[in-house]
């Protein structure tokens, strides 16, 4: 792109998003200044903006948000899903308002500059989703300048030089490093989130122990987890066979995270694979779902747009579900890749299927206590329709 080429600036633009194909919008920066190069998604919650910018499922990825008004709640330090945000950055429609809510504890703007997150607003959302849509999520650059100085060549030449997620294993970089114990239960208001009170009078050893693989898992999969009734003990992503089992686990949970699940498959799957030779019941979600199918021999693709938003529908469409075949529950997504349908093997059924576009959206393994699903059941945010599967894993722990 040559300078003559490059639209002007308007007046009292401080941002801009400059997409691979040479698109340029312009609009007003907030938050951290500097640039960010990632995949443009967009997600069409109307709450959560904070849950969704802390999900380390979003690393790489910038959002943008259906939802006008973003930001008119504040921020506070109960309703995150990591220890830092892991979305690069957002885009939204209507500029940051000053919070109204009596949970507020800091404005989202300054939120996003003290994390080191760029936000542009005063953008045509609506455009940008219908763009995304049409021809996919595009590689592209954000960046704030409070003095709208910007170098528009080397911005396009950082986004065209940008490899994109297809064949990168991102969980790797957002997985805890430790082990440990967690005990916290879901979040009650006026009580935030204490130990859960069943936790604490039963004890941990007489709940069923799992073992919780983190690809970089949303916290509240552990809340549930527990909630659900069982002793939980989180382990980093590349963990082995060998150190799981010392554990002693009753079950294996494989979270969620982001990234090409091919390419974090290159570790976990083989991993995976010795956990079901051995029998070890196992509950998937999202990439964790997705790896469970690579390992009983499934494959995955990269999707057209993706699905982000918490009123995505689900049909029940396989498995052993009695009365309740066929109901359809609203879940809360996140997810850029899928489990390709046409190459499930014959030992797996496809229990859960989208209402939106038919993709692969759950799957069991057939003479194993192994299943998984490609939504998010703990929501946060979202519907609670989907709670049930954390009962359906621990319990059959038990038995």
């Amino acid at each position: 792109m040559t300078n003559a080429s490059i639209p002007a600036a308007p007046k009292g633009a401080t941002g801009i998003l400059v997409l691979a194909d040479g698109t340029i919008i312009w609009g007003r920066g907030f938050g951290a200044t500097g640039s960010a190069v990632g995949e443009v998604c967009f997600n069409t919650a109307m709450t959560g903006y904070q849950e969704v910018m802390t999900d380390p499922s979003y690393a790489g990825q910038i959002v943008t948000f259906t939802f006008p008004h973003i930001g008119n709640v504040g921020t506070n330090e109960e309703d995150v899903e990591a220890d830092e945000p892991h979305a690069l950055g957002c885009i939204v429609r209507e500029d940051v308002t000053a919070p109204s809510s009596f949970r507020d504890q800091k404005p989202f703007d300054q939120w996003m500059a003290e994390q080191g997150r760029i936000g542009l607003s005063g953008v045509d959302t609506r455009a940008l989703t219908r763009r995304i849509r049409e021809a996919g999520a595009p590689n592209a650059v954000i960046a704030h300048d409070p003095d709208g100085q910007f170098d528009i060549d080397e911005l396009l030449a950082k986004a065209r030089e940008w490899a994109g997620l297809e064949g990168m294993d991102l969980a790797i970089t957002v997985t805890g490093h430790q082990t440990k114990i967690w005990d916290s239960g879901i979040w009650r208001l006026g009580h935030g989130y204490e130990p859960d009170p069943k936790f604490v009078k039963v004890g941990a050893k007489e709940r069923p122990h799992v073992v919780a693989l983190d690809f970089g898992a949303k916290r509240n999969i552990f809340r549930n987890l527990v909630k659900a009734g069982a002793k939980v003990t989180v382990v980093p992503a590349k963990t082995s066979f060998d150190d799981i089992m010392a554990l002693e686990p009753a079950g294996v949970f494989l979270s969620n995270g982001p990234g090409d699940p091919a390419a974090t498959g290159e570790y976990a799957v083989g991993v995976i694979k010795q956990l079901l030779e051995a029998d070890v019941p196992l509950f998937g979600i999202c990439l964790g779902h997705q790896m469970l199918a690579l390992a009983a021999g499934a494959k995955t693709v990269k999707m057209h747009q993706g699905h982000r938003g918490a009123n995505h529908p689900v049909q029940r469409v396989g498995g052993d579900w009695g009365e309740t075949e066929n109901l359809v529950e609203i879940t809360s997504m996140n997810h850029g890749f899928a489990v390709d349908s046409d190459t499930l093997p014959d030992t797996v059924v496809e229990t859960h299927k989208s209402l939106f576009d038919g993709s692969n959206c759950g799957i069991s393994i057939t003479g194993k206590r192994a299943f998984g699903v490609q939504y998010h059941p703990e929501a946060s945010p979202g519907p609670q329709d989907s709670f049930y599967l954390f009962e359906k894993f621990v319990s059959g722990l038990a038995s």
